[in-house]
Formats: C-alpha cells, sequence, structure tokens
C-alpha cells in the first residue's frame, strides 16, 4: 500500500474523483475522459498534480533527505507511507466522519465500480480491503507491513521495511514536515478541483 488515504481524502466527496485520484499510479496516457468518463479522468489528472506538487514541495524534500543516505531514490516512497501514516493519526482534525466509516465509504466506491478498475487494482483490492489498509496506516504495525510488502516487490534490496525504525526514532520530527505540508496540499487541491469541476 501507498498513500492511498491522502490521494483519496484529497478529492472531496464525489465518488468518481475519489476513484480516479486512487487508480492514478495504475494508470498511463492520455485521452482519459474517452477511457473513463470526465469525472473519473478529473481524479486521475489530480493525483498526477498531487504528485508533481509533493514531488517539488520542500518540505517534503526535507524529509526525504532524512532518509536519502539509507534508502536512496526509494526514500520518497517511504515518505509518502509516513505522511499517510500522520493522516490517519490526526484523522479527526480533517474529517467529522471516523477513519473507520470513511474507510468502508471508499471500498464500497470502488466496488461499484470495479469494471472500470485496472487489473492490477483489481488484484490488490481483497488484499486492501481485507487488511483495512486505510485504517491500519494508523498503527505502526500497519505501516510496518506495508513497508515490509514495498520491499518484497522493489526491484533491488531497498531495505524499506527497515524504515519503521527511523519513523519511530524521527516520529515527531517526520510529523511536524506532515503539519507544515499537508495543509499546503489541501489548499492546493482545493483549487485544482475548482477550476476543473
Amino acid at each position: 500500500m501507498m498513500n492511498f488515504l491522502a490521494h483519496l481524502y484529497l478529492s472531496g466527496d464525489d465518488a468518481d474523483v475519489m476513484t480516479g485520484n486512487f487508480i492514478g499510479d495504475f494508470v498511463r496516457g492520455r485521452n482519459l475522459a474517452e477511457q473513463f468518463g470526465e469525472k473519473i479522468a478529473v481524479g486521475i489528472e489530480l493525483h498526477r498534480a498531487i504528485d508533481a506538487f509533493t514531488d517539488h514541495h520542500s518540505v517534503v524534500k526535507q524529509s526525504k533527505t532524512r532518509l536519502r543516505p539509507k534508502y536512496g531514490h526509494y526514500s520518497g516512497v517511504i515518505v509518502d507511507i509516513f505522511y499517510d501514516h500522520f493522516l490517519a493519526l490526526e484523522w479527526s482534525a480533517y474529517s467529522t466522519e471516523s477513519l473507520e466509516q470513511y474507510a468502508m465509504k471508499a471500498y464500497g466506491y470502488f466496488a461499484d465500480r470495479d469494471a472500470i478498475l485496472p487489473e492490477r487494482v483489481k488484484q490488490m483490492m481483497p488484499y486492501m480491503v481485507g487488511g483495512n489498509w486505510l485504517v491500519n496506516y494508523s498503527r505502526l504495525e500497519g505501516i510496518r507491513r506495508s513497508l515490509a510488502g514495498m520491499a518484497r516487490r522493489a526491484t533491488f534490496n531497498s531495505k524499506m521495511d527497515e524504515a519503521i525504525e527511523d519513523l519511530q526514532n524521527d516520529h515527531d520530527a517526520f510529523q511536524k514536515d506532515f503539519d507544515l505540508f499537508f495543509p499546503e496540499l489541501v489548499i492546493f487541491s482545493k483549487e485544482f478541483l475548482t477550476e476543473r469541476t
């Protein structure tokens, strides 16, 4: 699992936009509206815009710098997972709906749109729902499992499974980075959606 929770939250309340943002990493090319319909296409484009905004943000670069000596280019993936952990921990500051309710609603949206989900997403869904990934981001054990899964799928020895120690050792520093960065990303995403919808 990667930073699915943040992407979903930043989509607003539209089920199609949420679905598009959710599948953004699994979709290539353009002509998105022709392939998926207008709102899902907006979600995919929002996903790409969020990734670009995040990659170039100075606070995120600061988080990556802490990890880069050990994890190299995997540091960005690890930071994404760490930030989802903090969003899950601080969920009540961002939503009046419980994280458990939100997760169940999201899983339902994806089940309703199964026909348009990319094959890799369909294969992932039973694991995501069965392990309740969105809720388990709030727990260190959930993050540990996520990092271990990413390490298994990595082409090289990424050592991502060891990054839970970095999260525990520098928890306050990473949380401070998240608290500086995420409100700006919320504003960016709302402005993007206002322009597009």
